[in-house]
């Protein structure tokens, strides 16, 4: 972890898209003896000699994947509203990610519409997440979902359990008495760009050709998305104007499908 900095890993969850849904987060920070996650007004806090782990999570009755995701990173800022450290945000959401640091810019300029003059989805929590990240040093670091990264297993733990409409017993505490030991753990190969997802990581560094997740198409701007290329290629092939591309994650179709809009 980086000195005087804040951690925060995020995750969402939906059963049904849209259904019932939850969010999940963890926020570690540092703190001294005397104030722990900073509190209004304090801004940078001196002496710093430990950190504290707060979880925070929340259900939403009818609600998708993709908005719980939004929603975690906004809680998890708003958390640390008033805080003067810089951040790092860990999540295994291409679309959040990309949304965030590329897509937003353009959506705001051409009036929250898209390239093809729909309205974007989820404009409310894309304006609330940029509003709480006004002002704020932050890093937003992409990892891959289930493959061992404990901070983002415990978070989408927290997620799913709400979504299932159960209670999951959130800490709030120091770390050192924090369950999870290895949360500050995130490994460097685990650790990826935005838009790249794990399995074309993983068969870059083989040295082979990544296998498909799926293929998403776009006709007359319609969007659907095939398991295989021989139902990908029947409906775009002697299509003028018609858009395809292969994509290796779920975080790649979500983020190829969220960007063509």
């Amino acid at each position: 972890m980086v000195p005087d900095s804040i951690m925060i890993f995020t995750d969402g969850s939906s059963r049904g898209n849209p259904g019932p849904g939850g969010f999940g987060a963890i926020i570690i920070a540092p703190t001294n003896n005397e104030s722990r996650l900073p509190k209004p007004g304090t801004g940078r806090q001196a002496g710093i000699t430990n950190y504290e782990v707060k979880e925070i999570g929340g259900r939403e009755e009818r609600t998708t994947n993709n908005r719980m995701e939004l929603q975690a990173a906004i809680s998890a800022l708003l958390v640390i509203r008033n805080s003067n450290f810089a951040i790092r945000v860990y999540t295994d959401s291409a679309y959040l990610i990309n949304g965030i640091t590329k897509w937003v810019f353009g959506w705001r300029k051409n009036n929250w519409m898209t390239a093809t003059k729909k309205p974007v989805e989820n404009r409310d929590l894309w304006e609330e997440l940029t509003e709480v990240s006004q002002g704020k040093k932050i890093e937003w670091k992409h990892v891959g979902g289930h493959v061992g990264v404990a901070g983002n297993e415990r978070c989408d733990e927290i997620a799913t359990a709400f979504a299932d409409g159960k209670h999951p017993e959130l800490y709030s505490g120091v770390l050192d008495n924090y369950g999870i030991k290895n949360v500050l753990e995130v490994h460097q190969g685990r650790t990826l760009e935005p838009e790249k997802g794990p399995t074309l990581r993983r068969q870059i560094r083989r040295g082979g050709r990544a296998a498909a997740y799926s293929y998403v198409s776009m006709v007359d701007g319609k969007i659907l998305t095939h398991k295989t290329w021989g139902q990908c290629e029947k409906r775009v092939k002697g299509t003028s104007g018609a858009k395809y591309k292969k994509v290796l994650s779920k975080e790649d179709e979500e983020a190829t499908v969220a960007s063509w809009s």
